[in-house]
Protein backbone atom coordinates (compact mmCIF):
# COMPACT_ATOMS: atom_id res chain seq x y z
CA UNK A 1 0.00 0.00 0.00
CA UNK A 2 2.63 2.42 0.80
CA UNK A 3 4.56 1.42 -2.45
CA UNK A 4 1.55 2.65 -4.16
CA UNK A 5 0.89 5.89 -2.99
CA UNK A 6 4.75 6.67 -3.71
CA UNK A 7 3.95 5.64 -6.96
CA UNK A 8 1.07 8.54 -7.20
CA UNK A 9 2.94 10.92 -5.57
CA UNK A 10 6.02 10.23 -8.01
CA UNK A 11 3.53 10.04 -10.98
CA UNK A 12 2.31 13.55 -9.53
CA UNK A 13 5.39 15.27 -8.80
CA UNK A 14 6.73 14.11 -12.56
CA UNK A 15 3.81 15.99 -13.98
CA UNK A 16 3.31 18.73 -12.38
CA UNK A 17 7.36 19.15 -12.98
CA UNK A 18 6.62 18.62 -17.18
CA UNK A 19 3.83 20.75 -16.84
CA UNK A 20 5.99 23.59 -15.22
CA UNK A 21 8.50 23.04 -17.88
CA UNK A 22 5.80 23.16 -20.71
CA UNK A 23 4.85 27.15 -19.14
CA UNK A 24 8.70 27.93 -18.97
CA UNK A 25 9.88 26.64 -22.69
CA UNK A 26 6.54 28.31 -23.85
CA UNK A 27 7.17 31.65 -22.41
CA UNK A 28 10.86 31.71 -23.07
CA UNK A 29 11.78 29.27 -25.74
CA UNK A 30 8.41 29.01 -28.24
CA UNK A 31 8.87 31.85 -30.90
CA UNK A 32 5.53 32.37 -32.97
CA UNK A 33 7.20 35.40 -35.08
CA UNK A 34 5.00 37.54 -36.45
CA UNK A 35 1.06 37.23 -36.86
CA UNK A 36 -1.99 38.93 -38.43
CA UNK A 37 -5.08 39.71 -36.47
CA UNK A 38 -7.92 40.12 -38.45
CA UNK A 39 -10.65 42.87 -36.69
CA UNK A 40 -14.15 42.84 -37.90
CA UNK A 41 -13.02 41.80 -41.17
CA UNK A 42 -11.33 44.74 -42.52
CA UNK A 43 -8.77 46.18 -39.07
CA UNK A 44 -6.09 44.40 -40.20
CA UNK A 45 -2.72 44.42 -37.75
CA UNK A 46 0.82 42.24 -37.86
CA UNK A 47 1.58 41.39 -34.09
CA UNK A 48 4.48 39.21 -32.59
CA UNK A 49 3.05 36.57 -31.63
CA UNK A 50 3.23 34.04 -28.50
CA UNK A 51 1.54 36.94 -26.15
CA UNK A 52 -2.59 37.25 -24.58
CA UNK A 53 -4.83 38.71 -27.30
CA UNK A 54 -6.03 41.25 -24.71
CA UNK A 55 -2.28 42.70 -24.00
CA UNK A 56 -1.83 42.28 -27.78
CA UNK A 57 -4.80 44.80 -28.58
CA UNK A 58 -4.08 47.06 -26.31
CA UNK A 59 -0.68 47.51 -27.55
CA UNK A 60 -2.51 48.20 -30.92
CA UNK A 61 -4.34 51.09 -29.40
CA UNK A 62 -7.78 48.94 -28.71
CA UNK A 63 -8.84 48.19 -25.66
CA UNK A 64 -11.04 45.52 -24.30
CA UNK A 65 -12.87 45.94 -21.41
CA UNK A 66 -11.81 43.82 -18.26
CA UNK A 67 -12.28 44.53 -14.68
CA UNK A 68 -9.45 42.15 -13.19
CA UNK A 69 -6.33 43.08 -15.72
CA UNK A 70 -6.28 40.18 -17.32
CA UNK A 71 -6.13 37.64 -14.59
CA UNK A 72 -9.31 35.61 -15.89
CA UNK A 73 -10.99 36.07 -12.70
CA UNK A 74 -14.08 38.72 -13.88
CA UNK A 75 -15.34 37.22 -17.74
CA UNK A 76 -15.53 40.87 -19.19
CA UNK A 77 -13.16 40.62 -22.10
CA UNK A 78 -15.22 38.57 -24.30
CA UNK A 79 -14.60 38.63 -28.00
CA UNK A 80 -15.74 36.62 -31.09
CA UNK A 81 -12.62 34.34 -32.59
CA UNK A 82 -13.76 33.04 -35.93
CA UNK A 83 -10.83 31.92 -36.55
CA UNK A 84 -6.98 30.73 -34.88
CA UNK A 85 -8.25 30.11 -31.41
CA UNK A 86 -8.26 26.64 -30.93
CA UNK A 87 -10.14 24.17 -28.00
CA UNK A 88 -11.27 26.05 -24.95
CA UNK A 89 -9.16 26.35 -22.07
CA UNK A 90 -10.45 25.30 -18.79
CA UNK A 91 -9.87 28.96 -17.35
CA UNK A 92 -12.14 30.28 -19.68
CA UNK A 93 -15.45 27.82 -19.08
CA UNK A 94 -16.35 29.20 -16.11
CA UNK A 95 -17.61 32.16 -17.86
CA UNK A 96 -19.06 31.21 -20.81
CA UNK A 97 -22.43 29.80 -21.79
CA UNK A 98 -23.10 26.70 -23.99
CA UNK A 99 -24.70 29.58 -26.57
CA UNK A 100 -21.62 31.52 -26.44
CA UNK A 101 -19.23 28.33 -26.76
CA UNK A 102 -21.02 27.67 -29.67
CA UNK A 103 -20.57 31.08 -31.04
CA UNK A 104 -16.83 31.22 -30.77
CA UNK A 105 -17.11 33.34 -27.60
CA UNK A 106 -13.49 33.26 -25.86
CA UNK A 107 -11.99 35.33 -23.16
CA UNK A 108 -9.34 37.89 -24.66
CA UNK A 109 -7.24 37.49 -21.30
CA UNK A 110 -6.65 33.94 -21.65
CA UNK A 111 -6.01 33.23 -25.39
CA UNK A 112 -2.65 33.57 -26.76
CA UNK A 113 -2.26 34.58 -30.32
CA UNK A 114 -0.10 32.01 -31.56
CA UNK A 115 -1.37 31.94 -35.23
CA UNK A 116 -3.05 34.24 -36.92
CA UNK A 117 -6.47 35.56 -35.51
CA UNK A 118 -10.15 36.18 -37.26
CA UNK A 119 -11.75 38.12 -34.31
CA UNK A 120 -15.34 40.42 -33.53
CA UNK A 121 -15.89 43.28 -31.44
CA UNK A 122 -18.55 46.06 -31.13
CA UNK A 123 -17.16 48.83 -33.03
CA UNK A 124 -17.88 51.21 -30.18
CA UNK A 125 -14.73 49.56 -28.47
CA UNK A 126 -13.17 51.49 -31.12
CA UNK A 127 -13.86 54.98 -29.34
CA UNK A 128 -12.04 53.78 -26.22
CA UNK A 129 -9.04 56.09 -26.00
CA UNK A 130 -5.91 56.22 -23.83
CA UNK A 131 -6.02 59.04 -21.72
CA UNK A 132 -2.41 60.60 -19.64
CA UNK A 133 -3.46 62.40 -16.61
CA UNK A 134 -2.63 64.14 -13.81
CA UNK A 135 -3.60 63.32 -10.58
CA UNK A 136 -5.64 66.51 -9.53
CA UNK A 137 -6.77 65.62 -5.95
CA UNK A 138 -6.97 62.79 -3.73
CA UNK A 139 -9.21 63.03 -0.40
CA UNK A 140 -9.91 60.41 1.99
CA UNK A 141 -14.18 59.71 2.10
CA UNK A 142 -13.60 56.56 5.13
CA UNK A 143 -11.28 55.06 6.58
CA UNK A 144 -10.58 52.63 3.62
CA UNK A 145 -12.03 54.66 0.96
CA UNK A 146 -10.27 57.63 -1.27
CA UNK A 147 -11.63 59.84 -3.62
CA UNK A 148 -9.20 60.49 -6.88
CA UNK A 149 -10.07 62.97 -9.43
CA UNK A 150 -7.78 62.57 -12.32
CA UNK A 151 -7.43 65.90 -14.54
CA UNK A 152 -7.25 64.45 -18.37
CA UNK A 153 -4.28 65.91 -20.18
CA UNK A 154 -4.08 64.55 -23.54
CA UNK A 155 -6.68 63.56 -24.88
CA UNK A 156 -7.78 66.60 -22.54
CA UNK A 157 -11.82 65.44 -22.72
CA UNK A 158 -13.77 62.44 -22.61
CA UNK A 159 -17.20 61.72 -23.93
CA UNK A 160 -19.08 59.02 -21.53
CA UNK A 161 -22.00 58.24 -19.71
CA UNK A 162 -22.76 58.33 -16.47
CA UNK A 163 -22.59 54.84 -14.62
CA UNK A 164 -19.22 53.70 -17.13
CA UNK A 165 -15.99 52.76 -16.14
CA UNK A 166 -12.40 53.21 -16.96
CA UNK A 167 -9.24 51.10 -16.36
CA UNK A 168 -6.49 52.57 -14.53
CA UNK A 169 -2.90 51.60 -15.08
CA UNK A 170 -0.70 50.94 -12.71
CA UNK A 171 3.09 51.09 -12.90
CA UNK A 172 5.99 48.53 -11.65
CA UNK A 173 6.17 48.78 -7.68
CA UNK A 174 7.08 46.09 -5.14
CA UNK A 175 3.56 44.15 -5.96
CA UNK A 176 4.13 43.75 -8.91
CA UNK A 177 6.39 43.40 -11.38
CA UNK A 178 5.07 44.65 -14.54
CA UNK A 179 1.93 47.26 -14.92
CA UNK A 180 -1.27 46.06 -14.44
CA UNK A 181 -4.84 47.88 -15.24
CA UNK A 182 -7.80 47.85 -12.61
CA UNK A 183 -11.48 49.10 -13.63
CA UNK A 184 -13.12 51.60 -11.60
CA UNK A 185 -16.73 53.03 -12.30
CA UNK A 186 -16.49 56.85 -12.61
CA UNK A 187 -18.10 58.89 -9.82
CA UNK A 188 -17.95 61.93 -12.14
CA UNK A 189 -21.02 63.27 -14.66
CA UNK A 190 -20.40 63.67 -18.23
CA UNK A 191 -21.09 67.29 -17.78
CA UNK A 192 -17.35 67.63 -16.58
CA UNK A 193 -15.27 66.23 -19.84
CA UNK A 194 -11.93 67.48 -18.17
CA UNK A 195 -11.82 64.78 -15.23
CA UNK A 196 -12.40 61.85 -14.34
CA UNK A 197 -13.21 60.95 -10.31
CA UNK A 198 -13.25 57.72 -8.96
CA UNK A 199 -13.75 56.11 -5.19
CA UNK A 200 -11.25 53.40 -4.49
CA UNK A 201 -11.72 51.06 -1.55
CA UNK A 202 -8.25 49.46 -0.35
CA UNK A 203 -8.35 45.60 -0.82
CA UNK A 204 -5.74 43.85 1.51
CA UNK A 205 -3.14 43.00 -1.28
CA UNK A 206 -4.77 44.68 -4.10
CA UNK A 207 -2.43 45.51 -6.17
CA UNK A 208 -3.80 48.89 -7.51
CA UNK A 209 -6.14 49.41 -4.44
CA UNK A 210 -2.54 49.59 -2.53
CA UNK A 211 -0.71 51.49 -5.07
CA UNK A 212 -3.67 54.59 -4.75
CA UNK A 213 -3.80 54.03 -1.07
CA UNK A 214 0.02 53.92 -0.08
CA UNK A 215 1.78 55.09 -3.43
CA UNK A 216 -0.29 57.76 -5.31
CA UNK A 217 0.30 61.23 -4.73
CA UNK A 218 -1.34 64.38 -6.00
CA UNK A 219 0.72 65.62 -9.34
CA UNK A 220 1.14 62.24 -10.28
CA UNK A 221 0.97 61.20 -14.13
CA UNK A 222 -1.28 58.33 -14.57
CA UNK A 223 -2.83 56.61 -17.32
CA UNK A 224 -6.35 55.50 -18.18
CA UNK A 225 -8.42 54.20 -20.60
CA UNK A 226 -12.41 54.11 -21.35
CA UNK A 227 -15.18 54.80 -21.28
CA UNK A 228 -16.41 50.74 -21.22
CA UNK A 229 -19.72 49.40 -19.89
CA UNK A 230 -23.44 49.17 -20.35
CA UNK A 231 -24.32 50.38 -16.70
CA UNK A 232 -26.14 53.78 -16.93
CA UNK A 233 -29.55 55.21 -17.25
CA UNK A 234 -31.84 53.79 -19.15
CA UNK A 235 -34.57 56.26 -21.16
CA UNK A 236 -37.92 55.94 -19.98
CA UNK A 237 -40.79 57.31 -17.44
CA UNK A 238 -39.94 54.05 -15.27
CA UNK A 239 -39.31 54.76 -10.99
CA UNK A 240 -36.01 54.28 -10.39
CA UNK A 241 -34.40 51.96 -7.56
CA UNK A 242 -30.88 52.52 -6.98
CA UNK A 243 -28.68 50.08 -4.31
CA UNK A 244 -25.45 50.21 -3.11
CA UNK A 245 -22.71 49.57 -0.88
CA UNK A 246 -19.05 50.82 0.01
CA UNK A 247 -17.23 52.24 -3.30
CA UNK A 248 -20.54 51.08 -5.51
CA UNK A 249 -21.50 54.57 -4.19
CA UNK A 250 -19.32 56.04 -7.51
CA UNK A 251 -21.65 55.20 -10.69
CA UNK A 252 -24.91 55.33 -8.69
CA UNK A 253 -23.56 59.24 -7.57
CA UNK A 254 -22.76 59.81 -11.14
CA UNK A 255 -26.42 58.90 -12.88
CA UNK A 256 -28.12 61.12 -9.57
CA UNK A 257 -25.86 64.20 -10.31
CA UNK A 258 -26.51 63.45 -14.38
CA UNK A 259 -29.99 63.19 -13.77
CA UNK A 260 -29.83 66.52 -11.58
CA UNK A 261 -27.81 68.40 -14.37
CA UNK A 262 -30.41 67.25 -17.27
CA UNK A 263 -33.48 68.11 -15.44
CA UNK A 264 -34.43 63.93 -15.56
CA UNK A 265 -37.34 64.38 -13.13
CA UNK A 266 -38.34 60.94 -12.00
CA UNK A 267 -39.63 58.87 -9.28
CA UNK A 268 -35.97 57.77 -7.58
CA UNK A 269 -34.94 55.74 -4.25
CA UNK A 270 -31.55 55.39 -3.86
CA UNK A 271 -30.64 52.28 -0.71
CA UNK A 272 -27.47 52.45 0.34
CA UNK A 273 -25.99 50.02 2.40
CA UNK A 274 -23.04 50.10 4.95
CA UNK A 275 -21.82 48.24 8.17
CA UNK A 276 -21.84 51.38 10.61
CA UNK A 277 -21.39 55.43 10.41
CA UNK A 278 -17.81 55.24 10.10
CA UNK A 279 -18.61 53.27 6.39
CA UNK A 280 -21.01 55.42 5.43
CA UNK A 281 -20.19 58.71 3.52
CA UNK A 282 -20.92 61.29 1.06
CA UNK A 283 -24.30 61.55 2.59
CA UNK A 284 -24.45 65.31 3.17
CA UNK A 285 -24.04 65.48 -0.75
CA UNK A 286 -27.10 63.12 -1.45
CA UNK A 287 -29.37 65.03 1.04
CA UNK A 288 -28.50 67.90 -1.61
CA UNK A 289 -29.14 65.66 -4.45
CA UNK A 290 -32.88 65.44 -2.55
CA UNK A 291 -33.08 69.24 -2.89
CA UNK A 292 -32.69 69.43 -6.55
CA UNK A 293 -34.50 66.64 -7.18
CA UNK A 294 -38.11 67.15 -6.59
CA UNK A 295 -38.66 62.72 -6.41
CA UNK A 296 -35.36 61.64 -5.19
CA UNK A 297 -34.96 59.67 -1.65
CA UNK A 298 -32.15 59.01 -0.19
CA UNK A 299 -32.76 55.94 2.14
CA UNK A 300 -29.32 54.78 4.21
CA UNK A 301 -28.82 52.01 6.32
CA UNK A 302 -26.52 50.40 8.75
CA UNK A 303 -26.34 46.52 9.27
CA UNK A 304 -24.12 47.07 12.74
CA UNK A 305 -24.60 50.25 14.37
CA UNK A 306 -22.07 51.45 16.85
CA UNK A 307 -23.20 52.68 20.07
CA UNK A 308 -21.66 55.85 19.53
CA UNK A 309 -23.06 56.27 16.13
CA UNK A 310 -25.93 57.36 17.80
CA UNK A 311 -27.89 56.36 14.67
CA UNK A 312 -31.62 56.89 14.54
CA UNK A 313 -32.09 55.70 10.79
CA UNK A 314 -32.82 52.45 9.09
CA UNK A 315 -31.17 49.45 10.43
CA UNK A 316 -30.17 45.98 9.32
CA UNK A 317 -29.10 44.23 5.78
CA UNK A 318 -30.10 46.57 3.26
CA UNK A 319 -32.10 43.63 1.28
CA UNK A 320 -34.49 43.73 4.71
CA UNK A 321 -34.59 47.79 4.14
CA UNK A 322 -35.26 47.30 0.48
CA UNK A 323 -38.12 44.64 1.62
CA UNK A 324 -39.66 47.28 3.93
CA UNK A 325 -39.59 50.51 1.37
CA UNK A 326 -40.68 48.71 -1.41
CA UNK A 327 -44.28 48.12 -2.01
CA UNK A 328 -44.54 47.06 -5.54
CA UNK A 329 -42.22 46.33 -8.17
CA UNK A 330 -44.73 47.41 -11.14
CA UNK A 331 -42.97 50.38 -13.48
CA UNK A 332 -39.52 49.92 -11.83
CA UNK A 333 -36.45 49.44 -13.54
CA UNK A 334 -33.43 48.85 -10.99
CA UNK A 335 -29.63 49.75 -10.84
CA UNK A 336 -27.21 47.92 -8.31
CA UNK A 337 -23.68 48.44 -7.98
CA UNK A 338 -21.72 46.56 -5.06
CA UNK A 339 -20.00 42.90 -4.06
CA UNK A 340 -21.78 39.57 -6.15
CA UNK A 341 -23.21 38.76 -3.02
CA UNK A 342 -25.22 41.83 -2.03
CA UNK A 343 -26.54 42.40 -5.69
CA UNK A 344 -27.64 38.85 -5.84
CA UNK A 345 -29.83 39.45 -2.66
CA UNK A 346 -31.00 42.16 -3.85
CA UNK A 347 -32.19 40.87 -7.36
CA UNK A 348 -33.69 38.15 -5.43
CA UNK A 349 -36.05 41.00 -3.57
CA UNK A 350 -36.63 43.12 -6.41
CA UNK A 351 -37.91 39.93 -8.44
CA UNK A 352 -40.31 38.66 -5.96
CA UNK A 353 -41.59 42.02 -5.64
CA UNK A 354 -42.21 41.65 -9.59
CA UNK A 355 -39.46 43.55 -11.10
CA UNK A 356 -38.73 41.62 -14.23
CA UNK A 357 -35.29 40.61 -14.65
CA UNK A 358 -34.61 42.51 -17.98
CA UNK A 359 -35.58 45.81 -15.93
CA UNK A 360 -32.39 44.84 -13.68
CA UNK A 361 -29.31 46.31 -14.67
CA UNK A 362 -26.25 46.30 -12.53
CA UNK A 363 -22.18 46.24 -11.81
CA UNK A 364 -20.81 43.66 -9.66
CA UNK A 365 -17.36 44.59 -8.26
CA UNK A 366 -15.71 40.93 -7.96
Amino acid sequence: MVSFFVSVAAVSGLAGFLAVLMVIADATIANYGTVKVTINGDKKFDVKGGRPLLATLMDEGVFIPSACGGRGSCGLCKVKIKDGAGAFLPTELPWLSDEEKENGIRLACQCKVKNDYAIEIPEELFNVKEFRTTVLRIRDLTHDIKEVVFKLDDPATMDYKAGQFIQLKVPEYELTDEPVYRAYSMASHPAVKDQVETEIRLVPNGICTTYVHKHLKEGDQVILNGPYGEFFLRDSDRKVVCIAGSSGMAPIKSILNDMAVRGIDRETMYFFGARSKRDLFLADEMRELEAKLPRFSFIPALSEPEPEDNWDGATGLITEVLDSYLSSGDNVEAYLCGSPGMIDACINVLTKKGVPEDLIFYDKFA
